[in-house]
């Protein structure tokens, strides 16, 4: 992997400006594997993690990110709603890559037993299960962090069509390193450095989260149809803002 050359003209000119904007007219438009290198080495060194789902499509992004450092935290957030297959794959992948720093963060306990004691949340307002298993855990678990990198891609459609390599997420950066990549580009990814499958998809399951709120899909279905089918709701809500969105005391 080439070092992106730092020193040009426009990369001085940048100074400690880290914007997201700033960094999406400079680094944008770079191959992925460098604006991994940029984010992770360069400008956010020791203070970039990335969130990953351990899901359908984690594993190209893992494996990325691993090339680039291994010691890159890893956020997983473990709900207690995973189907047991994605624990059980987040553990081979964990050890196959080599990764070093994967945090397996829990939702409040006193939060639970508030709000979901008999743990049907998720039926009854799933926007609210979201905000107590996965918003309010991530919030704390990037209170350190001055940005976090995602696996989100234009294809995935809804609100992602537009994505930009950074962007903004209240005080932070997140960075979307696979933003212009196509399902044919994943699945070449991984066929070419032999990635294992979450063992769910040769299921059917395109996109994969918690196990009451994933669906299997279609032939013709956009993948992340069978994620709240029969819902208007399409995000479980970390990509919606994370910055105020935290409960009192959350540590953000």
């Amino acid at each position: 992997m080439a070092r992106v050359d730092l020193s040009t003209p426009a990369a001085v000119a940048i100074g400690s400006d880290h914007s997201a904007a700033a960094l999406q007219a400079l680094y944008g438009d770079l191959p992925t594997r460098d604006i991994l290198d940029v984010a992770i080495n360069t400008v956010f060194r020791g203070r970039i993690a990335l969130v990953s789902s351990f899901g359908a499509d984690a594993a190209v992004l893992l494996h990325l990110v691993a090339e680039t450092n291994k010691a890159t935290p890893v956020i997983f957030l473990e709900t207690g709603k995973h189907f047991p297959e994605t624990l059980r794959y987040r553990d081979r992948l964990i050890e196959r890559l080599g990764l070093t720093d994967v945090r397996s963060i829990r939702p409040d306990p006193v939060r639970l037993q508030e709000l979901d004691s008999d743990s049907g949340l998720w039926l009854r307002n799933p926007d609210l299960c979201c905000q107590i298993r996965k918003v309010e855990p991530l919030a704390r678990a990037i209170s350190g962090f001055d940005a976090w990198i995602t696996g989100r891609k234009r294809f995935q459609g809804g609100d992602r069509v537009g994505l930009d390599a950074f962007e903004t997420d209240g005080p932070r950066v997140k960075v979307n390193p696979l933003a212009a990549w196509t399902k044919a580009d994943v699945l070449a990814h991984a066929a070419a450095h032999d990635l294992p499958a979450h063992p769910l998809v040769a299921d059917g399951y395109r996109s994969i989260g918690c196990m009451p709120c994933t669906d299997r899909v279609a032939e013709g279905e956009d993948e992340r149809s069978g994620r709240w089918r029969g819902q208007a709701k399409t995000e479980c809500g970390i990509h919606l803002g994370i910055h105020g969105r935290e409960v009192d005391g959350s540590g953000i």
